[in-house]
């Protein structure tokens, strides 16, 4: 079952990429809901997918604090 909220995490911040402000409380939302290591791997997906997505870079902060 955990998997399944990753994926939908994942779902979720591809449907609102368009928005960095939207991404970014969404990020949030899923930061506080998923497990360490479920957030460890959202982190490793998120290098990659807004790696041609600057206005997107900032979020990656929120994974490193």
């Amino acid at each position: 079952m955990p998997r399944a909220m990753l994926d939908y995490t994942k779902t979720i911040l591809q449907k609102v990429s368009f928005d960095a402000k939207l991404f970014n409380k969404e990020l949030k939302k899923a930061i506080s809901r998923l497990l360490p290591s479920e957030i460890e791997e959202l982190k490793i997906w998120l290098q990659f997918y807004i790696l041609d997505k600057p206005e997107l870079q900032p979020t990656l902060l929120l994974l490193k604090a």
